[in-house]
């Protein structure tokens, strides 16, 4: 009796047990639904992508906080500080380097972000080569060496240092720059609105329009003839290639080449307009004012809204809609115009 008695205690203790750890099982397995939920209404916030600004407004809001005056280059350079801002300040903040839910989820925003970090070191750059310098021998602006630089760490590190930390140093010196360049007190700071300068920027616009538009138009795979040598004879290359290829994206990285396009003509719109306002006598004087407005023009439709959950790529004219194909289109557009722009500045 007493061993069946020791059985029973045991097996009553036993299932007491199970009850208790099966309670404290469910709440955990509660808590892990709650906090993915929270992730997944998190995500769907932070994946919106910021609003345009109006360049010309923001320009004079941050002058009228620092008591500074709007001169030539005010415009552009604040329009870069709003970008680099948008990309650290905007719901969720800068999520390329994320390594927890949700922001680890978000790789189209990551490309978004990758899109416009692309525009502002483009335009760092030709800010620091070449719209702050006279001529090619004179010196170049320490700030705007610093921003450059630090503009060009790797999107993806979160430790030592930081992709943000980084960002932010660049635009502490961009703010420099910009605070030096309205000050009537010194000349240290210069920004040169000649149509070379523009038309030296507008050369790498064209470039990464080009490129971004073969990606978008690859989303249905297309055959392709070799030009890469075409237009010299007497043209090498190091190695053979051969004379056509298959030129396809692969189709997990379909969404990744739309909202790094996005992302791309989102900080490009607002570049323009700005060099629209900065540049204004270069313009008027080559007649090309409206030329510049078509681009921007056509790169605003590239904002327009997706009103499918997903990004589909369907055949050229199947059932279904490719929306790369449709971004590309835009953006053909725009990078022909461009390249038409570019002609007018060059003449005299």
């Amino acid at each position: 009796m007493t061993a069946l008695s020791d059985l029973r205690q045991r097996m009553v203790a036993w299932w007491r047990d199970l009850r208790v750890n099966a309670g404290a099982g469910r709440y955990f397995l509660a808590g892990i639904a709650a906090y993915l939920l929270l992730a997944a209404l998190l995500g769907i916030y932070w994946s919106m992508t910021p609003a345009q600004f109006d360049v010309r407004e923001h320009t004079a809001q941050r002058a009228e906080a620092s008591g500074q005056q709007v001169v030539i280059g005010s415009t552009t350079t604040a329009t870069l500080i709003g970008l680099a801002e948008t990309l650290l300040d905007k719901p969720g903040g800068y999520l390329s380097n994320d390594r927890t839910p949700p922001g680890v989820w978000l790789d189209n925003m990551e490309n978004w972000e990758f899109g416009v970090l692309i525009q502002v070191r483009d335009f760092a750059k030709v800010m620091r080569d070449r719209f702050s310098r006279s001529q090619s021998q004179s010196r170049e602006d320490n700030a705007l060496r610093t921003a450059d630089a630090r503009f060009n760490t790797d999107r993806h590190k979160w430790l030592f240092p930081d992709a943000e930390g980084e960002y932010r140093v660049g635009i502490e010196n961009l703010e420099d720059y910009l605070a030096r360049l309205a000050d009537p007190q010194q000349s240290s700071a210069q920004f040169y609105a000649r149509a070379d300068n523009l038309r030296d920027w507008l050369g790498t616009v064209e470039s990464r329009l080009g490129s971004i538009s073969q990606r978008l138009s690859a989303s249905v795979g297309k055959m392709q003839i070799n030009i890469d040598l075409a237009g010299d004879a007497d043209a090498t290359q190091s190695t053979a290639a051969p004379q056509e290829q298959l030129v396809k994206t692969p189709w997990t990285e379909i969404d990744d080449v739309f909202f790094e396009a996005r992302g791309t003509t989102w900080a490009l719109l607002h570049l323009l307009k700005a060099v629209e306002t900065d540049f204004a006598t270069v313009l008027q004087k080559k007649n090309a004012v409206v030329s510049l407005r078509q681009i921007i023009r056509e790169l605003e439709a590239t904002q327009d809204t997706v009103m499918s959950p997903v990004i589909l790529n369907g055949d050229g004219f199947g059932p279904l809609a490719n929306h790369s194909l449709v971004m590309a289109s835009y953006i053909s557009r725009a990078h022909a115009a461009l390249i038409d722009l570019r002609d007018l500045l060059a003449r005299g």
